[in-house]
C-alpha cells in the first residue's frame, strides 16, 4: 500500500469518533443499525426515508466533517477527495453495525 494511502487509514481514527456523535438519545451507530441512517461508496452518510429531523442533523453535522477531512487528505495526498472519500467508506462499511443500509455505486441498496 503506496504510504499516502496508510496515511488515509490511518485518519479512519477521526471518522470512527465522527460515528458516536449523539443525535438527541441516538448516535449514528444506533440509527444506521435501525436503518433510519445508511452510508454510501462515496464515504458519506444519507438519511433514509422517514428518519427524524434530528437523524437529518446529525447526517448533515456528520458529512461537513467528513468532507473537510477528505479535503484536506486529498491536498495532503494530492488525490481527489472523491478518492479519499471512497478508502473511508470501506472502512466505515467494515465498521457499521448490522442492519447498516448501504449505497453500492451501482445505485442499490443492501444491509450489512
Amino acid at each position: 500500500m503506496p504510504k499516502s494511502w496508510f496515511a488515509v487509514l490511518a485518519s479512519l481514527v477521526l471518522i470512527v469518533g465522527l460515528a458516536s456523535t449523539p443525535a438527541g438519545a441516538q448516535s449514528l451507530d444506533q440509527l444506521r443499525a435501525s436503518g433510519a441512517v445508511g452510508e454510501r461508496f462515496d464515504g458519506y452518510a444519507e438519511a433514509m426515508g422517514g428518519a427524524s429531523g434530528q437523524a437529518r442533523a446529525l447526517v448533515s453535522q456528520v458529512n461537513a466533517k467528513r468532507r473537510r477531512l477528505y479535503q484536506q487528505r486529498a491536498a495532503e495526498q494530492r488525490v481527489s477527495a472523491g478518492q479519499v472519500g471512497r478508502v473511508f467508506a470501506q472502512q466505515i462499511m467494515q465498521r457499521a453495525p448490522r442492519g447498516t443500509p448501504f449505497l453500492t455505486e451501482s445505485g442499490r441498496w443492501t444491509r450489512k
